[in-house]
């Protein structure tokens, strides 16, 4: 007896659910443009500026949440990525004007300190047996920790200039614009993270490996999938895009602080689920984190834009996490039927 052919309604439940984070856009993206202010009989939220913050606004998200994905994609998480930011900002700034050290230098070393504290972590975690949330939970602290005794708990302003405790001009790229002063440079640096990361899940063996450990573990080790070194290896990432983030902040704000970062941690998970990855593992997509970062971006302008209350802000993006995890629940059920 032949398998009935699948139905057109189950065709277009099989793509909503596929797609859910771009429709999600779209959707929050029509709804921006209709309640958007008018100022001089032009929509605000549709003018080139006000698109463009939004990208930029989201550049920092948008790269915790393209390491986060990875690390959700093997059934992992990591709470460190906020605390390594605040590291990271912190340290290069301190390197920058404190120790007079170059730019390559202190970049190198900073992004250096993050993909060790990553891989540290993917050790705990995958050699030793301890769950990703208790480690990541214990390195947050750590990196918080170790930033706020690098800075002796203040925050480190960055002056530019060939002076002494002065940073170099070209640092201070990162809150500029590029393209004749239209795109940001950090939302330039988190567009170059993503089409990386896309290509890396699409045509590398690695990619392979991480939907098979997120799957079934068991059975990947099985196969003969690496599965320490890959768990190692993405947490490891993880903490590299984490100091890249915080760069980019110190650079965006000439600032760096040892709380910088805190709840992006938050906010990086938010886009990931929200983009339609699974927290079980095994199943999502870097564009669909794209996607979801995105999403929380223009839910956020558009309700600035109107003065809606920043607690009221929190409720609305929470209500838009529940439902976008409360859509995987009911995903597979769905996709069955």
């Amino acid at each position: 007896m032949t398998e009935a052919p699948p139905s057109r309604a189950h065709g277009l439940l099989t793509a909503l659910f596929k797609f859910q984070s771009l429709f999600g856009l779209v959707a929050v993206f029509v709804a921006a443009v209709v309640l958007s202010p008018v100022k001089g009989g032009h929509l605000v939220f549709l003018g080139s500026g006000n698109l463009l913050n939004v990208v930029r606004a989201i550049s920092e998200i948008g790269i915790l949440a393209v390491g986060m994905t990875l690390v959700i994609l093997i059934g992992g998480i990591d709470l460190s990525v906020g605390s390594v930011v605040g590291l990271a900002s912190v340290g290069v700034a301190e390197l920058l004007t404190v120790n007079d050290w170059g730019l390559v230098p202190s970049v190198l070393l900073i992004l250096a300190l993050g993909l060790v504290f990553g891989l540290a972590q993917g050790i705990a975690s995958a050699k030793f047996g301890i769950q990703a949330f208790i480690v990541t939970l214990a390195g947050m602290q750590v990196a918080r920790g170790i930033a706020r005794m690098w800075s002796d708990g203040r925050g480190v302003s960055i002056v530019y200039g060939d002076g002494p405790r002065q940073a170099p001009v070209t640092f201070s790229l990162l809150g500029e614009r590029t393209f004749n002063g239209v795109v940001p440079i950090p939302a330039l640096i988190f567009v170059v993270v993503a089409v990386l990361a896309v290509v890396l899940l699409r045509v590398s063996a690695f990619s392979r490996h991480l939907y098979a450990i997120g799957g079934n573990e068991k059975a990947a080790r099985l196969s003969g999938v690496p599965v320490l070194r890959v768990k190692v290896l993405v947490f490891g990432l993880c903490g590299l895009l984490a100091a890249l983030a915080g760069i980019v902040h110190a650079g965006q704000f000439s600032f760096g602080g040892p709380n910088d970062g805190a709840g992006f941690e938050l906010s990086a998970i938010a886009a990931v689920v929200i983009g339609g990855t699974s927290l079980s593992g095994g199943r999502g997509s870097v564009l669909g984190t794209v996607a979801g970062a995105l999403l929380v971006g223009v839910l956020d302008n558009i309700l600035q834009l109107n003065n809606v209350d920043s607690n009221v802000q929190l409720v609305v993006v929470g209500c838009v996490i529940v439902f976008a995890a409360g859509l995987q629940r009911l995903r597979p059920a769905a996709i069955r039927t």
